[in-house]
């Protein structure tokens, strides 16, 4: 493998990956590929039965109110106790599955979760979820990478970007001159220029981008930051596509997405070790892609009320089904996943967790929108999920303004968990923030989608 330590992830090499990808997406075109799981009916009960079991277990040990520190925890304790078993029936994962994620991807996101509980007490619950996805996307990519999983000062600061920087740029009530004010700075700022805070949202924004800094100088891992200018470039022409109340050409919609999401987990890879070869780069570069597209389809009502334009919304507005973007998506995410082969680490176990997770993600979005799929596709695709679409729809519509098995399952590993000994700053206090999220009603564990 040729290895890009002399190379730089400038425009004209992020111009030409987003060429790249974009053929790969449209390669994807066509019938749905065969190979992905089936389940009968009985089978998808029996799993629905085991949710729901674990739901009223954990949400009965939830309603206890503890008397001492050491009941709280023995509360605590026993919450976590029933995710083997959910785990094993529901999601139909086995010992060493189930091992890694309760002994690595979720630790993972316990010592995110409290560190930035820490940092700022105003951070909402969606926020924190927010970052430990993109957190255990990062350390996936370690495994793969032939590197230790696990939290790191770049991991944690690249990860809390998001519902400080992000999040407000999305938000409808920031205005566009706020934003674009906001945006400059920030790039100044992650050119290495060291500007003076000039409120609390900078001042979080410009610590995370330390905590990469001091992991990563800049003069030794140019690829860093190539990377971290890259997708701020990509929010930026994101930004200007609102400004312009939406672009309504295919073509460059989906470059604007490929660019976001591919940058998103470029950095996410390259934060692993400070660099990249050019079949990690690329690869990392299609999953971002992938997971942005899973979005916007997981979107797809919320951007259509709004007016945002994505391949989704471009199609609902034609008047066509959305059948055969779906199909797409997932013939892409083999096709991410035939790559992730190629990568020297990772485990049997840890690559059919990810395949898995890129699955549910695109099943399950299509689940909750049945109106913009024919009724064969839906008949077709239910037959690929573990559990029936109309249960996944109750689940939704019953948990929103509430914690769903999974948030409340997520909030016993972080209360029940020690604070962990790991190599990390020790957080200043930044309480004066701002929150601009509301909670969420569920949400995805690492690898499972969420109900």
């Amino acid at each position: 493998m040729e290895t890009r330590l002399d190379g730089r992830f400038d425009e004209r090499w992020v111009e030409e990956q987003v060429e790249q990808t974009i053929g790969v997406w449209r390669d994807c075109a066509g019938d749905l590929q065969q190979g992905l799981p089936q389940f009968s009916i009985h089978e998808q009960r029996k799993r629905e039965k085991a949710y729901d079991d674990g739901l009223r277990a954990v949400q009965k040990e939830a309603r206890k109110t503890p008397r001492s520190a050491a009941e709280r925890l023995q509360i605590r304790q026993r919450i976590v106790g029933v995710f083997p078993r959910f785990a094993a029936i529901a999601l139909g994962l086995e010992g060493e599955a189930i091992h890694l994620l309760t002994d690595s991807f979720l630790p993972a996101g316990t010592q995110l979760a409290q560190w930035a509980r820490r940092y700022d007490s105003t951070l909402s619950h969606e926020d924190i979820i927010q970052a430990c996805r993109n957190a255990w996307t990062a350390c996936g990519l370690q495994a793969l990478l032939g590197e230790p999983m696990g939290i790191t000062p770049s991991i944690l600061g690249y990860s809390l970007l998001y519902p400080y920087s992000d999040n407000f740029l999305d938000l409808d009530t920031t205005s566009t001159p706020d934003k674009l004010r906001f945006s400059a700075r920030f790039r100044e700022r992650l050119l290495g220029h060291h500007l003076t805070a000039d409120s609390p949202r900078e001042a979080a924004v410009w610590a995370m981008v330390e905590l990469i800094e001091q992991q990563y100088a800049r003069a030794r891992f140019p690829q860093v930051f190539d990377c971290l200018l890259a997708i701020h470039k990509a929010q930026e022409e994101s930004i200007a596509q609102l400004k312009s109340g939406g672009i309504r050409d295919k073509e460059e919609v989906l470059r604007i997405s490929c660019a976001k999401g591919g940058t998103s987990v470029l950095a996410d890879a390259c934060l692993v070790r400070g660099w990249l070869d050019n079949e990690e780069s690329r690869l990392s570069f299609e999953w971002g892609a992938l997971l942005q597209l899973g979005d916007d389809l997981q979107d797809v009502r919320e951007d259509w009320r709004r007016g945002s334009s994505t391949l989704f919304t471009l199609a609902i507005a034609e008047g066509k089904p959305l059948d055969g973007l779906a199909a797409q998506l997932l013939n892409l995410s083999r096709r991410v996943a035939e790559g992730m082969d190629r990568l020297p680490g990772g485990d049997a176990t840890l690559r059919e967790l990810l395949r898995m997770s890129w699955r549910s993600l695109i099943v399950m979005a299509v689940a909750n929108v049945p109106e913009y799929f024919t009724p064969q596709f839906l008949e077709t695709l239910e037959r690929c999920s573990p559990f029936r679409f109309a249960f996944l729809r109750k689940r939704n519509q019953r948990f929103i303004g509430q914690k769903g098995l999974y948030a409340i399952l997520f909030d016993a590993f972080v209360e029940a968990g020690e604070e962990a000994e790991i190599l990390l700053p020790r957080p200043q206090a930044n309480s004066s923030i701002e929150s601009d999220s509301e909670v969420a009603a569920a949400f995805a564990v690492p690898a499972v989608s969420c109900i």
